[in-house]
């Protein structure tokens, strides 16, 4: 590529929590990110991308008016502001800041408080950063309380007595529990989305960067739970050892100047290897290699 490409996309990542893993997940994908202490204007390895560090409750708004092309945001947020009908959602990218797992939007109260569901708390004070989906959650379960914002520190809100309940965001729930909190009822599910602005995907040159984009973000997640192995299995027990390996498609199998050994290749669930390499050596494999995946496509 020559030195004069000139930019076809402008990209926003999304700042705050998501900021670090998305970068990490940029770099697996193929795109460094290199960020500077004065500005939210990181260089990438990319002519043809130009990048701007957003938070991501802003991402949705600048996709459609399109001062960005393209970016990664929160599923909840592009619901909080009402962004879903007019941006395109490309795909979903599941992972949070400390997982692969998607985050939840959750009901919490005090653990010794009399409520139980939505319903209990009716006329009651909810602290929330969400409260567009908080407000549509209450309305549509019949139940009338009064939603105010949170400006950080919602736990704390219900410890402090300044609210009843609280709808805050969690992967696991460890914060909520420290708190003394107790989760009655899931509001959402979110994780990040990938969604660029109507004209940019209308355009040839940019969906084609974007759908570039998207294809290596999408087989970089899903590398992470996968890995490569690959071993010498004995001809005499191959079928014993093929049935036993979980792949994408089917096992590479590829013969040996050994004509009594066969060199076999597989990806597999990165879950089941702890178990499966006891057995495939019971089966009389060996030289059996473990490897990481960067991307699978």
């Amino acid at each position: 590529m020559s030195a004069d490409t000139k930019p076809i996309i402008k990209l926003g990542v999304p700042k705050g929590s998501l900021e670090e893993a998305t970068i990490n997940l940029f770099e697996r994908a193929g795109w460094k990110i290199r960020k500077h202490t004065r500005n939210y204007f990181p260089d990438i390895n990319d002519p043809e991308i130009t990048a701007s560090l957003c938070r991501v409750q802003e991402i949705g708004e600048y996709i459609e008016a399109g001062v960005l092309d393209v970016g990664i945001t929160g599923l909840d947020w592009l619901a909080e502001r009402n962004h879903e009908d007019k941006v395109v959602r490309i795909s979903d990218l599941v992972y949070s800041k400390t997982s692969n797992r998607p985050c939840r939007w959750v009901l919490a109260v005090a653990g010794d408080a009399p409520y139980h569901c939505a319903a209990d708390l009716a006329g009651k004070r909810i602290a929330t950063e969400l409260e567009g989906m908080t407000r549509r959650y209450f309305e549509k379960a019949g139940v009338n309380v009064d939603v105010f914002y949170s400006w950080g520190a919602t736990e704390a809100k219900v410890v402090e007595g300044l609210a009843d309940g609280i709808v805050e965001v969690t992967e696991t729930g460890t914060t909520i529990r420290a708190h003394g909190l107790r989760i009655i009822d899931e509001v959402m599910v979110s994780y990040p989305v990938l969604i660029a602005n109507r004209d940019a995907w209308a355009d040839p040159r940019k969906r084609a960067k974007i759908e570039q984009l998207d294809l290596l973000l999408q087989g970089a997640l899903r590398a992470e739970n996968l890995v490569a192995l690959k071993m010498n299995a004995p001809a005499d027990n191959l079928a014993a050892i093929l049935e036993m390996l979980p792949s994408l498609n089917s096992p590479t199998v590829s013969p040996l100047r050994d004509e009594k050994w066969l060199s076999v290749e597989s990806v597999v669930q990165i879950d089941v290897v702890r178990d499966l390499i006891p057995r495939l050596r019971e089966a009389g494999a060996e030289g059996i290699i473990e490897y990481a995946l960067n991307k699978v496509i």
